[in-house]
């Protein structure tokens, strides 16, 4: 179906960082018929209730940006948390969206799907090639499920329903802390500490050495409302950015913004992830979508956002 102004778009986990971003673009871009529901007023691992809801609202869209995430730690800790809860918010939303007669659904997962030793950049037929990076595969294994059952929904029953990849993602909105965070605002968070405190040196987890792809949040909105408007031959496109860094490389970049000097120490007791993991843009450029925000601009925005929530 083709999408209008009018369409009735219903967007599962506006609030988060990510959520929060597409609301933020559709908002801009004058979509008139967005539709949100507070966690406390709608349950989305309770599979009546959020079948009852869309059948309720009828939506022409469903965007899943709903998702219980997290960094290294969390994934790590809570493993049976992460499985549970994306696998019943994801699994309710594609199948109440399908019962309600949706066509057309973005559901939003993260490049934590491709085998932790993949080949570089990461094409999206790569999935399922090997084996998972152990500290987020609980995760992983919810996001691979989403995809194959939007993948299965379409072969069946003849919809549209999307799968968009995106590599790390930062920007305003971000969760800064330590425990649950992921790497980039855990930097942040650790440098600026530092700094506040005047400490000589700042901790990072592993060897430095992993490689990691970012990109702003408001990108991956950009892209969201792209394929909004566009029927597409794969239900898998990978969302990134091109630009990579080892971690420490990050830590010093961070440095150099906020303006303070610190030694790095490595702790190896803890674990580095993921040796390398950057996409191939390959797909999403066919279609005509390229990221747009580099970090530079991306991080003044996001520091700022940063110090707001830690006045």
């Amino acid at each position: 179906m083709q999408l209008s102004k009018n369409s009735k778009i219903f967007l599962a986990g506006h609030n988060g960082m990510v959520g929060s971003s597409i609301l933020k673009i559709l908002k801009k871009k004058n979509y008139k018929k967005i539709i949100t529901q507070n966690k406390n007023k709608l349950d989305l691992t309770n599979q009546k209730k959020t079948e009852d809801y869309l059948k309720k609202i009828k939506p022409d869209l469903v965007i899943i940006a709903a998702a219980k995430v997290g960094g290294i730690w969390a994934n790590n800790t809570y493993k049976a948390d992460f499985i549970y809860t994306n696998l019943m918010i994801q699994t309710n939303l594609i199948h109440a969206a399908f019962l309600a007669g949706v066509k057309k659904l973005i559901f939003l997962g993260s490049s934590c799907i491709y085998p932790k030793y993949a080949k570089q950049p990461i094409k999206e037929e790569y999935l399922l090639s090997g084996g998972l990076e152990a500290t987020n595969d609980a995760y992983a294994v919810a996001k691979i499920a989403g995809i194959k059952m939007c993948e299965a929904y379409n072969e069946q029953y003849n919809l549209d329903y999307l799968s968009l990849m995106p590599t790390n993602l930062y920007g305003p909105g971000d969760n800064y802390d330590l425990k649950n965070s992921h790497f980039f605002p855990a930097l942040i968070s650790k440098i600026h500490s530092a700094k506040i405190k005047k400490q000589k040196k700042v901790e990072i987890w592993g060897n430095g050495k992993a490689k990691r792809e970012l990109m702003y949040v408001d990108d991956l909105a950009e892209a969201c409302e792209f394929f909004m408007r566009k029927k597409t031959k794969h239900s898998l496109i990978n969302i990134g950015s091109g630009e990579e860094k080892t971690i420490k490389d990050f830590a010093k970049f961070i440095m150099k913004k906020i303006g303070v000097k610190l030694d790095i120490k490595l702790n190896l007791n803890k674990p580095s992830g993921t040796p390398r993991k950057i996409l191939s843009t390959k797909l999403v450029n066919s279609y005509g979508w390229k990221s747009k925000t580099d970090l530079g601009q991306g991080f003044e925005t996001t520091y700022m956002d940063f110090l707001k929530q830690n006045r």
